[in-house]
């Protein structure tokens, strides 16, 4: 067996390990540790393990595994401190994580024939989504369209690069395939991404016609695809509102694809996974679904203690059993949010959404609502095509007293993820901001919206009761007021004190519900 990596070749049949054509010095001990990583590249390999199949057994220094380790690293281009191909998960081990292609070996191939085709780099696929957004393709006879074309990949690049989950090949590469009749597997090993998207553009009249594709470039299948028409009076403005539609659409695909891969990779350990797998449970909105969302997220954090990605969603799922009224032990959950708050602000202050998600978080635990609208306004400034920033910004603002511009936080978040499955929320806030404003007719609608998606969310439980004691419907409001506290025994009214809309407090008290 030959496996074909970034111009490398290792020959088990042979054990000769090639670089082209040329051998490259590898000591026996050194070639049987590439193999066994390389064999058991698809999950993290103990020391225990390597120690047992390299080594026989014997016990031996972690110096010697050490040194071992760095010469292979080295024989193939890596080190260390790059481990761009050999990768150390601290006290879990060791994982091969380059691009592998398996070719069968022929016992009389000689070295011209190791590889067939000319060796090309093949860069490891980055541990987060990543893509390349190549030109789009003028299907018009108008030359000029070529730049309007051009624009709208440069707004998608620029938009998309803003989210700091996903990794975005810069301009200046995906260009080069302009004009050229590409084999997007090739694209994706040329560039290290999972993800390409192309597209097109079609002048008819003063119409443009554009149509978008989502590929997994690891194995050419579409994972999405739409198209979009509109006038060409305005240029700029019709851009705009492609690019909106096309970012609206894959950043949150991008993530759903990873999270199903996670779950088809049982044996992998890393934090990345760990912090994908947390995502299904944590979209249930339930106690024991957030229960295991947190110990995922603790294995991620243990794995890798700076994971600004895993410690953010970790400081949702805290605050989000103080809401609920789940929480075991409430102080518990106030420091380990605040912890994590501190944490996550420590490792990249200007990360958008991690911003958002320290105000959302804050805002609730601390009531500080200044300081989180400021952090909100500051998330949604950096990428203002965040969804999770904009819906957070609402809450900030129902806190500080601005149901109005909470109101248009949460439509600009529904609007940038139409299908977000954590909507029901969105729609609760909602109805709180409208009990903010007094439009009570409008807050039942919502809250109804929301459970009918989510049936035990306790925030729409609270906003129908409010709104519905408004209202003067006692009957409906006595229902909800039942439902409260089967749901939640020990809610009181008062717990809503403080930040929260007064006309809010008011109509709980008016629902009957224990101060």
């Amino acid at each position: 067996m030959r496996y074909l990596f970034e111009g490398y070749a290792l020959d088990t049949d042979r054990r000769e390990l090639l670089r082209g054509t040329e051998a490259v010095s590898i000591a026996p001990q050194e070639f049987d540790l590439l193999d066994y990583l390389i064999r058991n590249r698809e999950h993290v390999v103990s020391k225990d393990d390597i120690i047992k199949v390299i080594w026989k057994g014997r016990a031996i220094s972690d110096t010697a595994l050490t040194t071992r380790l760095n010469a292979v690293r080295s024989a193939i281009g890596d080190s260390g401190e790059a481990q761009r191909l050999i990768k150390t998960l601290p006290r879990r081990g060791f994982r091969f994580v380059g691009q592998i292609r398996e070719q069968q070996a022929s016992a009389t191939a000689d070295a011209a024939d190791m590889l067939d085709e000319p060796p090309q780099p093949v860069l490891a696929l980055p541990e987060k989504p990543s893509i390349a957004i190549l030109p789009f393709s003028n299907l018009s006879s108008d030359p000029e369209q070529d730049y309007f074309a051009d624009g709208i990949v440069d707004d998608i690049i620029t938009a998309l690069s803003r989210f700091k989950s996903v990794f975005v090949i810069a301009r200046n590469s995906s260009f080069t395939y302009k004009g050229r009749a590409v084999d997007l597997k090739q694209v994706g090993r040329e560039l290290g991404v999972r993800y390409v998207l192309e597209g097109s553009v079609r002048k008819a009249a003063e119409k443009v016609r554009i149509t978008s594709q989502l590929i997994d470039a690891t194995t050419g299948a579409h994972l999405w695809a739409d198209r979009y028409e509109g006038e060409l009076g305005d240029v700029f403005a019709l851009q705009d509102e492609i690019t909106l539609n096309v970012i609206s659409a894959i950043a949150p695909k991008l993530l759903h694809v990873e999270i199903e891969l996670a779950a088809r990779r049982p044996n992998n350990l890393s934090a990345y996974d760990q912090y994908l797998r947390a995502h299904p449970h944590y979209y249930t909105v339930t106690r024991e679904g957030v229960a295991e969302a947190i110990r995922l997220l603790d294995r991620a954090l243990e794995i890798d203690p700076r994971y600004s990605a895993a410690a953010s969603l970790a400081l949702l799922c805290h605050t989000l059993n103080l809401i609920q009224g789940w929480s075991v032990d409430p102080q518990f959950d106030v420091k380990e949010a605040t912890r994590l708050s501190q944490l996550v602000l420590s490792i990249d202050e200007n990360d958008p959404e991690t911003l958002a998600c320290v105000g959302w978080a804050r805002t609730f635990i601390s009531g500080d609502a200044a300081t989180a609208a400021e952090m909100v306004d500051r998330a949604v400034a950096l990428n203002p095509n965040s969804a999770i920033a904009w819906s957070y910004r609402g809450f900030a603002y129902i806190y500080a007293g601005l149901s109005e511009e909470a109101l248009r936080s949460y439509e600009q978040a529904m609007r940038l993820s139409p299908l977000d499955p954590m909507q029901f929320a969105v729609v609760a806030m909602m109805s709180l901001a409208y009990i903010g404003l007094g439009r009570f007719d409008e807050a039942v609608t919502a809250a109804r919206k929301s459970l009918g998606k989510h049936p035990t969310f306790m925030p729409a439980h609270y906003c129908l009761a409010s709104a519905l004691a408004h209202l003067g419907r006692k009957e409906e409001a006595d229902q909800a007021t039942r439902q409260i506290l089967q749901l939640q025994p020990d809610f009181r009214a008062s717990s809503r004190r403080g930040h929260w809309p007064a006309p809010y407090v008011e109509g709980l008290l008016k629902a009957g519900l224990p101060e």
